[in-house]
């Protein structure tokens, strides 16, 4: 029996079971139109990770991205982004011609938004143009099926997005009152006004499930798991918000009470303050946390395990008074703690998660996470500070744990190792016993120590695999400078990259194991959701 008096929650990972895998965000994949997206070139990259026996792959938040054009600022906690669609896919399917592909110039090594966003929207346009004619009428009853089965969320967002259009992309507070507080009648005359959009945006996502559904098909019949990132707060100007204003501490005006971030620590004197709205637990307990849970069942739909962003938030949440200048204000409040994740257990049979266990965290947070048995995260670029006892030294770690040489908020390793102080380097050469290491070797090295540790699960991001510096780094906390840009080009993945990947991979036996028994059960229990 667990802590909670239920039956005891297996972890993903059976006590023999290693594995390995790459993190990849989606837009990184090479593509001719601008950003990667979820057709050839990902298949493609599974096949490379199949070949190397990798069974992981990693990416970020797959939600529609708003202001910053951040994966962590989703539009919509349901939604998928539709940047991602694959256009040699919609030519595949008589959706679009070459004619309407030809993309403007645009640069194969970063996303450029400015260019991305409107392109593929004309595409959309274009797609929906032709549905709309009689282009591939055979879909029309699957597209029918797919808007009923999802109206619990899909109408209001396809709403949300036609009004973003009609008022020029201004937050949703700024529309006339009727709209931002939900009038009936506002809402209704808007959903007939604006039915052609709203059909629009349901259309680009009854194709992003059809192509999601595609590339998961396929990683499965490769034997790879997909592992997706589910944001722990929404953006507040978000459907979700709009939609559910009474799961959130809002006023009257429908403006948050308090925002989220964390507390002051060693990186920042006056904390971080994020912005985000904050939960109101007590209601979303009283419907048996709904909507949370069919945030995840969405999720799981395209992905097979979850990566909880956050997850101390779930033991408390640092709540900053809405309108503070800094996060020193704020106070630590309760989150929803075992009943929330009982409560998820009994609806899906499973608690498929990977839970982000990292910066500031007291002890009741990984009483929570250890109740459940849900695998934490290590991060080898927090190790090297010269203390034996710091978590993240490879000999401090549990099976049950998933170990990063870095992540997409780190600088790549290499990076990360031209601005180490004197000190941290020589204790990172000294842990190696290695003597005079040189920078081009520590993204290989920290990849090794990795894969031969005792962790159930490894993975490097692609820039660690490819020995990339500074230029390649995916997102740095706190700028909004050029993040969530980095993309790779077929020339710059030579055979030895992979092939090196797949000896070490054998040499420390995490190769062939796609699905021990533990996990096998746990993917099972997310298919039957």
């Amino acid at each position: 029996m667990s802590d909670d008096g239920g039956p005891m929650s297996p972890s993903p990972f059976p006590p023999e079971y290693r594995a390995s895998g790459v993190l990849l965000h989606v837009t990184s994949l090479p593509s001719p139109y601008g950003i990667g997206d979820v057709g050839p070139a990902a298949l493609r990259w599974i096949d490379r990770l199949h070949e190397a026996d990798q069974h992981w792959w990693q990416a970020l938040p797959l939600g529609p991205t708003g202001y910053g054009n951040s994966p962590y600022q989703p539009l919509s906690s349901f939604a998928g982004n539709v940047l991602l669609l694959s256009p040699e896919w919609l030519m595949e399917d008589g959706l679009l011609q070459s004619s309407d592909c030809e993309a403007p110039p645009i640069s194969s090594t970063a996303v450029d938004y400015n260019v991305v966003i409107p392109f593929k929207h004309r595409l959309l346009e274009r797609a929906w143009a032709n549905f709309s004619a009689g282009a591939r009428s055979e879909l029309r009853s699957a597209f029918e099926q797919f808007c009923y089965d999802q109206v619990h969320w899909l109408a209001d967002y396809a709403l949300f997005r036609a009004l973003k259009i009609m008022y020029r992309g201004v937050s949703y507070l700024e529309w006339a009152s009727e709209l931002v507080q939900r009038k009936p009648t506002a809402l209704a005359w808007a959903r007939q006004d604006l039915a052609g959009l709203v059909n629009q945006v349901c259309f680009a996502q009854f194709l992003l499930f059809l192509q999601g559904k595609r590339l998961k098909d396929h990683a499965r019949a490769k034997g790879v798991c997909l592992i997706g990132d589910l944001p722990n707060f929404v953006s507040p100007d978000s459907s979700d918000v709009w939609t559910n204003p009474e799961l959130f501490l809002l006023d009257k005006q429908r403006r948050p009470l308090v925002v989220a971030g964390v507390p002051p620590d060693a990186f920042s004197s006056q904390g971080q303050l994020w912005g985000n709205p904050i939960y109101d637990w007590d209601a979303l307990r009283r419907t048996g946390y709904r909507w949370w849970i069919d945030r995840v069942r969405a999720l799981l739909a395209h992905v097979d395990v979850i990566r909880l962003d956050h997850f101390r938030a779930f033991a408390a949440a640092w709540h900053i008074p809405a309108g503070a200048s800094t996060a020193q204000s704020g106070r630590w409040v309760p989150g929803p703690g075992a009943d929330f994740f009982s409560t998820v257990r009994s609806e899906l049979g499973a608690l498929p998660f990977i839970v982000e266990d990292l910066g500031m965290i007291t002890p009741d947070v990984y009483v929570l996470r250890d109740q459940f048995h849900l695998p934490g995260m290590r991060v080898l670029q927090f190790a090297f500070d010269g203390r034996s006892d710091n978590p993240y030294l490879p000999p401090n770690y549990v099976h049950n744990t998933v170990v990063y040489t870095g992540t997409h908020d780190n600088p790549t390793t290499r990076g990360w190792f031209e601005d180490l102080p004197n000190d941290h380097r020589q204790h990172l050469w000294k842990y190696l016993k290695r003597a005079g290491g040189k920078g081009d070797e520590v993204a290989g090295e920290l990849i090794r120590l990795a894969w031969s540790s005792v962790a159930a699960l490894a993975i490097a991001p692609l820039q660690d695999v490819l020995n990339l510096g500074s230029e390649a780094r995916m997102n740095v906390p706190g700028s909004s400078e050029n993040n969530w840009r980095w993309r790779w080009t077929e020339d710059m993945l030579s055979e030895d990259h992979f092939d090196g990947l797949l000896d070490l991979t054998k040499n420390s036996n995490r190769a062939g194991a796609f699905l021990g028994p533990s996990t096998g059960a746990m993917l099972e229990a997310r298919s039957r959701t």
